[in-house]
């Protein structure tokens, strides 16, 4: 089936991410009318109309039924995207289109939405003949405004109609390939876009515990940190990376002062993160969640959530720290790392690097198991392509490396680190962790994501852990069974031997 030919789109909710991408689809021929509960956020993107000198293309709307009937248009299938806040706001949104929806009518749903709410829409809708796509969308409100990464999820008709006009507004990358692809059916788009979020919050965390080594650890000021910055993202195994890309931005910027030279912004910028918490953004703890009961061991991604957690509430931290000895702990200058420490600034290099991947194995992983669970047949060549641009988890290397296994055929699709591509690069840089992971630990410096990644790689390519004794004390107190090492290796399954270290007794029994 060909895709639609859209000329008129219903933009719903036009906050930061719905104003961008409001003008980025004027930019590209279409014509966009738009509407928000909130008057304040349509009166910001008029003005940004106004001041792109795209007002001609773009319409407010004062009501639901009136941006439903501007898209009325010789009997064409109407056209919403929707980015809107997940759960109830995004219900009511469809609840109000509800009654001016007709057969062939689609719905982009461009949220960070829970894929189990996505599903039950297109439930809902589809008897009727209205295609929901679940589309995950990357990449910040500058990537909104100029092309970000889409994942699109729903049924096969839904997404042959929608990909063209995705392809269209989708950023491309190096090579000049959207960085968009249908992912596959029901909510798996947002599932992907989820997972994408929790890598997002291991590699955020991994950089800034790498930040604080460089300014805390070696005294490094911010434009020097800008400059290594800068170095990574240029070449080696961090090049074209967005995350580093920005923190070189991060670190150049100055409060505007007249003569100039006003202070770093970053070192105002308070020591908490708060979106989590507040319940603002869902994907963080969707994804940890979704690890944890999926049986995933992705330690990089829930330490990183938990790291975050913890930040968010400062006033306890401020009541802990007096509650301490000492009052708490203080990072200290690290120590036998040279005069420059340019040695160590190679094995903070080496370490981030180690780390992202860890965090994309995990995630990809993560995605693997809830795949099979329901039966997607999800592409994951696809799926890379979408964060080759325009994405906050751009990596190319990273993904690069990943490519390389999912072409090969014989790669094994369940579990990343058992694939020679994966292994070689922890392994090759697993010392530079460990010195990393050693130093920080011994100047009271945090690495909560970089020593779990450390960890992570130690337990799950080991044949000897202490989970030995753990599973002698569950028998013990449980009667819960284990295997012996003489018995096969086998599945995860209950073991098959009990032993009486200390029989039940009671009065009774004397």
């Amino acid at each position: 089936m060909g895709g639609l030919e859209v000329k008129k789109v219903g933009m719903l909710g036009v906050g930061s991410m719905g104003s961008m991408m409001t003008l980025l689809m004027a930019e590209q021929g279409y014509e966009v009318f738009f509407f928000d509960p909130s008057e304040k956020n349509m009166d910001v993107l008029e003005k940004q109309t106004k001041d792109t000198h795209l007002d001609g293309k773009v319409h407010r709307q004062s009501s639901y039924e009136e941006l439903c009937k501007s898209l009325e248009h010789e009997g064409r299938p109407k056209v919403f995207v929707f980015s809107t806040p997940h759960g109830a706001p995004a219900d009511k949104c469809v609840e109000a289109l509800n009654p001016h929806l007709a057969k062939g009518d689609v719905i982009i749903d461009c949220g960070n939405e829970h894929w189990t709410n996505t599903q039950r829409r297109q439930r809902d809708l589809d008897p009727r003949g209205v295609h929901y796509v679940g589309c995950g969308v990357s990449g910040g409100y500058q990537s909104a405004r100029a092309g970000p990464s889409f994942s699109p999820g729903g049924s096969d008709e839904a997404l042959g109609l929608v990909m063209p006009f995705l392809r269209s507004l989708a950023a491309r990358d190096r090579r000049g390939r959207p960085c968009t692809e249908p992912v596959g059916p029901g909510g798996s788009g947002h599932y992907v876009k989820m997972v994408h979020n929790g890598i997002e919050q291991g590699m955020m965390s991994v950089i800034a515990e790498v930040w604080l080594l460089l300014t805390e650890g070696l005294d490094l000021k911010d434009d020097e940190v800008a400059g290594i910055f800068k170095r990574w993202n240029e070449s080696g195994p961090l090049h074209d990376c967005f995350l580093v890309a920005i923190g070189v931005d991060v670190e150049r910027a100055r409060e505007k002062r007249r003569g100039g030279g006003g202070e770093h912004v970053v070192s105002q910028v308070r020591d908490k993160v708060v979106q989590d918490v507040d319940e603002t953004e869902g994907t963080g703890t969707w994804t940890a969640e979704e690890a944890v009961a999926l049986h995933v061991p992705a330690a990089t991604i829930v330490s990183a959530h938990l790291f975050r957690c913890a930040s968010a509430d400062l006033a306890r931290r401020i009541r802990n720290k007096k509650s301490a000895p000492d009052r708490g702990f203080e990072p200290q200058p690290l120590s036998g790392v040279g005069e420059k420490g340019e040695g160590f600034v190679e094995a903070l290099h080496a370490t981030t690097y180690f780390c992202f991947l860890a965090a994309f194995a995990q995630g990809l992983d993560l995605i693997r198991q809830k795949d099979k669970r329901e039966g997607w047949g999800l592409d994951y060549r696809r799926i890379l392509q979408l964060w080759r641009g325009g994405c906050i988890i751009q990596a190319d290397s990273v993904v690069d490396v990943l490519d390389a296994v999912y072409a090969r055929a014989d790669h094994d699709p369940d579990d990343l680190l058992a694939n020679a591509e994966v292994g070689r690069e922890l392994a090759r840089n697993f010392q530079a962790v460990k010195k990393v992971v050693l130093k920080a630990v011994e100047a009271d410096l945090f690495v909560p994501a970089v020593s779990q990644s450390l960890e992570y790689y130690k337990y799950e390519t080991s044949t000897q852990l202490p989970t030995q004794f753990m599973e002698a004390q569950l028998d013990y107190f449980g009667q819960h069974m284990f295997d012996t090492k003489d018995d096969p290796v086998g599945e995860p399954k209950t073991g098959r031997h009990h032993f009486e270290w200390k029989p039940a007794k009671g009065s009774s029994d004397e």
